[in-house]
């Protein structure tokens, strides 16, 4: 990967309904413009998402989503109101975003959760992107939901007993989502925080399926986790407030624009026919699906294929 570099501009978009929005630009002022879509959703754009862009011919735009990372207000503070964040929300202030920054077309890195919110803005904007590279790929379909949520206790059963376990007996065969996020907003702070932890515990599991697989670091915060958590529950409990496969139906709007997904075989939490399904709704998109590797960032083969991706694109004329 590329060596760390620091952004040169920063600040806060007022995007309304009381948002502010953080982002940070940085490497060549100059270079063909791209934005990052960070997963989670609540994880936040940490620094090194720009290392996987050549600094010298990358205009790379971080921003964290509403209500996490910089962006406020934080979804760790008891009294927060996550009703005006939702996908439709978030769609609007890229766009916004893009309009700050006067670029006319970018490329959308993303993954995991920025995949599905990466796909959902190009369907909706085809003519703000230049090309799509996202990793890890989901839809945050109803179905995939159950999947990571249910149907993934066939794989750790002790596990998922546990996170089953953490909610009321009476919520245990509903949706499992938004019981966490009813306990997510409980008065209690140690109802919170209880279940803050057994969500992230889960959330350290079900991700747990390839080898040099390990815990992440960032769930011993008790605030990340509460922020973290929370925002995951509220687009999860509402499978992100998208028609149930809108993504695969509507790929044909994405023909002309160049894709490159790469997912790990061994992703069983999100599994490798998410992507396939769209690959193939999406005749413009080359889809790599990388052995002995699972979910998220830091595999070799993974990041060779980013990094590819990604240098490749700068040979295409600038924007």
């Amino acid at each position: 990967m590329y060596p760390e570099t620091e952004p040169y501009d920063h600040g806060l978009l007022d995007v309304g309904d009381g948002h502010r929005v953080y982002w940070e630009v940085g490497g060549n002022p100059d270079g063909k413009p791209a934005v990052v879509l960070h997963g989670g959703p609540g994880s936040g754009a940490g620094p090194s998402w720009r290392r996987y862009f050549d600094p010298s011919a990358y205009k790379v735009v971080l921003f964290d989503q509403r209500n996490c990372g910089r962006s406020t207000p934080d979804a760790a503070e008891p009294e927060v109101d996550l009703s005006t964040n939702t996908t439709a929300h978030l769609i609007a202030d890229i766009e916004r975003l893009r309009e700050l920054m006067g670029i006319e077309k970018w490329l959308v890195l993303g993954a995991s959760w920025g995949a599905t919110l990466g796909f959902a803005y190009a369907e909706q904007h085809p003519e703000s992107v230049s090309e799509l590279v996202l990793f890890s790929v989901t839809n945050t379909t109803r179905r995939e939901v159950e999947w990571v949520t249910r149907d993934m206790g066939r794989i750790f059963p002790e596990e998922w007993a546990r996170f089953r376990d953490g909610v009321p007996a009476d919520q245990r065969d509903g949706n499992l989502a938004l019981a966490y996020s009813r306990l997510l907003h409980d008065p209690d702070p140690a109802v919170r925080d209880k279940a803050a932890r057994d969500w992230c515990d889960w959330e350290d599991t079900h991700v747990r399926t390839h080898p040099g697989w390990k815990p992440d670091p960032r769930y011993d915060d008790p605030v990340f986790r509460l922020r973290f958590a929370r925002l995951v529950t509220h687009y999860w409990g509402h499978a992100a407030w998208l028609d149930e496969g809108v993504l695969v139906r509507e790929a044909g709007r994405l023909a002309g624009i160049p894709g490159v997904l790469i997912h790990g075989r061994l992703d069983i939490s999100s599994p490798a026919d998410i992507a396939w399904r769209m690959a193939q709704a999406w005749p413009d998109a080359e889809l790599h699906l990388v052995e002995q590797e699972g979910h998220g960032a830091g595999g070799r083969g993974t990041n060779e294929l980013i990094l590819a991706a990604l240098d490749r694109f700068t040979q295409t004329a600038k924007i």
